[in-house]
């Protein structure tokens, strides 16, 4: 699931389906995002493959940051949600 922000660079889409194994990891899925969609990578993952500072991703609710980042395993039928962070004031 992508924020508006992002959507333009996935086709106009806030929804992507991206097939995976069973054994999926967040860059399984990141990998699978980004196929025909490299400027929507390269806003999400750095040069090294690690997310952005100012990504955040969740895998059903919960920040990959406080998991094992981008190797915190998907489970089958998961939501993964890449949002950029909001700052204000």
């Amino acid at each position: 699931m992508l924020p508006g922000s992002l959507a333009d660079l996935a086709g106009g889409t806030r929804h992507v389906d991206v097939d995976v194994d069973g054994s999926a990891t967040v860059t399984t899925v990141l990998d699978g995002l980004a196929v025909g969609r490299p400027l929507l990578d390269r806003r999400i993952r750095d040069e090294t493959g690690q997310l952005r500072r100012f990504v955040n991703v969740y895998v059903d609710g919960e920040d990959v940051r406080f998991d094992r980042g981008v190797a915190t395993a998907v489970p089958d039928g998961a939501v993964v949600q890449v949002l950029p962070s909001v700052a204000g004031g």
